[in-house]
C-alpha cells in the first residue's frame, strides 16, 4: 500500500474561506508540501499556518520567479522525487495550493508526474476569480453571458479578439503587465466598464476602477473584471465617487 497525493486547494488567502475537507485534511496532515518564492516565505503556507501541526515533515517547493520554464521543471522534477519517496513509505502527502490546484495551479505539474504510480485526490479551492467578483461587489456573469479568463502576459491582439468574444471578461496575471494592459482597455473603450482588484480577500486588498489605478505595475495576485453583457451593471458607486 501506498500513500495517497493529496492537492489541497486553499482559496485566495483568507484562511477563513478554506474548505470544510481542506481544512479537516491539513489538521490531520503528518506530512506537507507547498511552493514558495526563493528567500520569500511561502504565500501557499502562510494561509493554512494556523492548521498546521507542529513537528510534522514540511517538504517546501522554492520557485525562481522567471518566465523561462526550465528552472521550475527542475523544481518539480525534484519535489516529485521527495513526495513519491514518502508515498512509498504508505504515508499521504498533502501539497498546499493557493487558490484552486487545476486553475493555473503549480500542483498540476506535480499531479503529472506522480499520478501514474500513486492515488491522487484533488481538493478544489475558492477561485480568486470569485473572490475579486466579490471584492468588487459586481456580478461576473449571468444569464448566457460568455465569460473568458484571460492570462495578462498574452499579446494585445490576442486580448483583443477574446474581448470581443465575451460579454464577461477576467484578466488574471496582471503584474507588471499593468499599464499596457490599462492602455489597451481605453484604446477599446472599455476602461470604465473595468474593475481592479489586488490581494483579494486579505487585509491589504486593494479595490478600484482600473482608471483610478495609478501604480506602474500590480502584484502578481491582482486580477482585471470587466462586463460588457446585456445587464446594466456598472461598479458600485462607491468606486466611482
Amino acid at each position: 500500500m501506498t500513500g495517497t497525493l493529496y492537492g489541497i486547494g486553499l482559496g485566495p488567502g483568507d484562511p477563513e474561506l478554506l474548505t470544510l475537507k481542506a481544512h479537516r485534511l491539513i489538521t490531520n496532515a503528518s506530512t506537507i508540501a507547498y511552493p514558495s518564492a526563493i528567500d520569500t516565505p511561502s504565500f501557499a503556507r502562510s494561509i493554512a499556518k494556523d492548521y498546521i501541526r507542529e513537528g510534522l515533515r514540511e517538504i517546501p517547493m522554492p520557485m525562481p520567479m522567471k518566465t523561462d520554464r526550465f528552472p521550475a521543471i527542475e523544481v518539480y522534477e525534484r519535489a516529485a522525487k521527495e513526495i513519491a519517496e514518502v508515498l512509498q513509505t504508505g504515508e499521504d502527502v498533502h501539497v498546499l495550493c493557493e487558490g484552486d490546484p487545476f486553475l493555473y495551479g503549480s500542483f498540476m505539474y506535480l499531479y503529472e508526474r506522480l499520478v501514474d504510480r500513486f492515488p491522487c485526490e484533488i481538493v478544489p479551492g475558492v477561485s480568486s476569480i470569485m473572490a475579486c467578483g466579490a471584492a468588487l461587489g459586481r456580478p461576473t456573469a449571468s444569464r448566457n453571458d460568455v465569460l473568458t479568463v484571460i492570462p495578462g502576459p498574452l499579446e494585445n491582439e490576442r486580448i483583443k479578439d477574446l474581448l470581443n468574444a465575451s460579454e464577461a471578461t477576467v484578466i488574471m496575471k496582471v503584474g507588471r503587465h499593468l499599464p499596457r494592459l490599462k492602455a489597451l482597455l481605453k484604446e477599446i473603450g472599455l476602461s470604465e466598464s473595468a474593475g481592479y482588484v489586488e490581494r483579494a480577500s486579505l487585509p491589504e486588498m486593494k479595490v478600484l476602477p482600473l482608471s483610478a489605478v495609478e501604480d506602474a505595475k500590480a502584484p502578481y495576485f491582482s486580477m482585471i473584471l470587466i462586463y460588457r453583457g446585456s445587464e446594466a451593471w456598472s461598479l458600485p458607486q462607491q468606486f466611482l465617487s
